[in-house]
């Protein structure tokens, strides 16, 4: 069995509902309007969480297999200079290897213990 390398999506429970409902994932609002879908790295996505997504509740932390995704997708300079993975094409279910809750804590902020590979997610 390969290595798998993954790359995460923050979505509503609605998006993704929506995704299984379709068949593949075509991007959040912000994804359609910039014409392509925005994931992070483990090490990116506490902070990708803290930035966009804080005191957002009923969230889900989709794990998606990077090599899966082909030419489509591509790492490209964002936040600080650091390459993010971006996929020009919609998303296919069968790329998704989990869709996790991602719990909110008190002061707005979410917790991602055990949810992020550990090869990459430091603390």
């Amino acid at each position: 069995m390969r290595d798998v390398t993954l790359i995460y999506k923050i979505a509503t429970t609605a998006q993704w509902q929506a995704a299984q409902a379709s068949g593949a994932f075509a991007g959040a609002p912000i994804d359609l309007a910039d014409g392509f879908i925005h994931f992070s790295t483990a090490a990116q996505t506490v902070e990708t969480a803290s930035k966009h997504f804080r005191g957002l509740d009923d969230l889900l932390l989709l794990a998606v297999d990077a090599d899966a995704l082909g030419a489509a997708l591509r790492y490209e300079a964002s936040r600080g200079g650091d390459l993010f993975p971006h996929l020009y094409d919609s998303l296919p279910l069968s790329a998704v290897r989990s869709a996790a809750p991602i719990p909110m804590l008190a002061d707005g902020t979410h917790d991602f213990t055990g949810l992020l590979s550990s090869e990459d997610a430091g603390s």
